[in-house]
């Protein structure tokens, strides 16, 4: 889960990381009054869940409330890679007098969290690293002994950062560190850390994504989602207690087992297709979760053909013909449809799908083949 930029800088607050005391405007008005109440120069910025806003104009300097509340205007509506703009974010403008990274998240070759810092603030740190990688600095953190001074001043001797920033660099840097285990996050960023006119460390952005996995942990940052800024067919997949991404193909998948389902999706690329979606059902899954998962996938116009591919070990295969028998009841679709029921109770599905005798349904018995007839199917579509 992406937390908004205010989101983040309200969250690194709690923990004691320096950042400007802005505030969120829903309406041009709300920017006016807002920046009458700074009284002084501020950043307007678009909050949307995706990077590129400053070169998209969502990004502004206002000199008076007025000029922000026309920022505003222009800015609120606007649309940002897919994203509509519904709110910005004004914060006092600052004197920035030199630019820099710093960001915590996790390293899984090296099954540890990585603590990266670079002079080279205010940039895309992806563009950094493949052009510059030298430039970016990198610690370890051992999560059993935790972050040592020692690692944040090789940070800070690696950035060149003055040595009378150092004290404040030491108390940033571990007080991000602590928001990122305590959030039980899987990212959390500043770009930049900015050096102001009065030779302070002041984080004027910052960004935070929290492992779905924990949120259960943290019911104050669940209620931080913003369902507005994601695919509603995954809103509907995480109700239903399903585990969906979107994609861009044409061939909608469900499967039961994570591992199943990225090999589903494998086979389909390697007969010439291409997936709709990765969508794991889970064991012990029920017909009205299949019916649920099915409905989504009916959803998506880009899908051309239909892939069911389960492995009944927990989950039963009478129940998953069910469920798809269920769903169709109510979602009409002469869509192609391929189904592989291999496991527990394989027959009795298979009697189910063969005995409604539905002319856009097939069976295979194996993946390959499944996923054959999938792709087959979507290229006479």
């Amino acid at each position: 889960m992406n937390l908004h930029e205010y989101q983040s800088k309200h969250r690194f607050a709690e923990f004691g990381v320096p950042v400007p005391q802005g505030k969120v405007a829903r309406t041009p008005q709300e920017a006016y009054e807002i920046a009458q109440e700074f009284g002084s120069p501020v950043v307007v910025k678009a909050q949307v869940l995706t990077g590129g806003r400053g070169k998209a104009g969502g990004v502004k300097l206002a000199q008076t409330p007025g000029e922000a509340q026309q920022h505003a205007e222009n800015i609120l509506g606007m649309d940002i890679k897919g994203h509509k703009v519904l709110r910005v974010l004004l914060d006092p403008a600052s004197d920035i007098q030199a630019e820099i990274y710093l960001g915590v998240t996790n390293d899984r070759a090296a099954r540890k969290p990585l603590i990266m810092a670079s002079a080279e603030g205010g940039m895309d740190i992806e563009e950094v690293n493949r052009t510059a990688p030298d430039k970016i600095i990198r610690e370890h953190v051992d999560p059993f002994l935790g972050l040592r001074d020692y690692q944040i001043r090789n940070l800070a001797y690696g950035i060149n950062l003055p040595r009378e920033l150092w004290k404040q660099f030491i108390a940033i840097t571990r007080s991000l560190y602590r928001c990122y285990v305590e959030s039980d996050a899987t990212l959390a960023e500043i770009n930049p850390l900015i050096i102001d006119g009065n030779n302070n460390l002041l984080a004027v952005d910052g960004k935070m994504s929290i492992d779905d996995n924990a949120l259960y942990r943290h019911p104050d940052l669940a209620e931080m989602r913003d369902t507005s800024a994601e695919p509603q067919a995954e809103t509907q997949a995480r109700a239903a207690g399903l585990s969906y991404i979107q994609l861009d193909g044409e061939i909608g998948c469900m499967v039961n087992g994570a591992g199943l389902a990225m090999t589903t999706m494998d086979m389909t690329k390697l007969f010439g297709g291409s997936p709709a979606n990765f969508l794991d059902i889970g064991g012990g899954a029920k017909a009205e979760t299949v019916a649920a998962a099915l409905r989504i996938i009916l959803a998506d116009p880009n899908v051309k053909a239909v892939l069911f591919n389960i492995f009944g070990g927990i989950t039963r295969c009478d129940e998953v013909a069910n469920g798809i028998l269920a769903a169709l009841g109510e979602v009409r679709t002469d869509l192609p449809m391929v189904v592989r029921l291999v496991g527990t109770n394989e027959k009795e599905g298979r009697e189910i799908i063969d005995n409604a005798a539905l002319p856009n349904m097939v069976t295979a018995a194996t993946l390959a083949d499944a996923a054959r007839k999938a792709v087959e199917a979507t290229k006479s579509a």
